[in-house]
């Protein structure tokens, strides 16, 4: 079971490290983990994507907000929020290839943003699934370098 937390944080140095020294103490797991400073620049917003039985999940929540650095804590799932995810991959490519990669790139919602003679580098910003996607239909050439930001998520707007 996998539940994301967005968390409102006092932003000043060592706040992430106490955070991820909760994780890291109780052996919880963190698939991902994106920190972003906020409209207002001394409150940053971390999305921390985690994993494990509905027990865990709840104490992980209960631990967060005993943190004195912790503002608010939200939590949902992915059938309850926007995720994106920022790719970038460098590959090797040639002529008879190219082609195929660029079509790739276009059926997919991807961009080419660097180039040179035998490289290039695609960027994508999509679901985590759709990441995965593109990054299983790259496999056929060859992959120098990947970067993956993790989830972004908010909650889906409600009516």
């Amino acid at each position: 079971m996998r539940r994301i937390y967005s968390i409102l944080v006092e932003n000043r140095s060592g706040v992430l490290c106490k955070v991820a020294g909760l994780f890291w103490r109780r052996c919880f797991n963190i698939e991902s983990i994106v920190v972003g400073e906020t409209d207002d620049k001394s409150v940053s917003n971390m999305i921390i994507v985690s994993s494990g039985d509905q027990r865990t999940l709840e104490q992980i929540e209960k631990q967060l907000n005993k943190k004195l650095d912790v503002i608010k804590v939200k939590t949902f799932n992915e059938t309850e929020s926007i995720n994106r995810e920022l790719l970038l991959v460098k590959i090797k490519y040639n002529r008879t290839n190219r082609r195929d990669i660029m079509e790739n790139c276009d059926i997919m919602g991807a961009r080419i943003v660097d180039m040179s003679g035998n490289l290039m580098t695609i960027q994508m910003c999509d679901t985590p699934e759709r990441v995965q996607i593109f990054i299983n239909t790259l496999k056929v050439v060859s992959i120098v370098e990947i970067a993956r930001s993790g989830a972004v998520a908010m909650t889906k707007c409600s009516e």
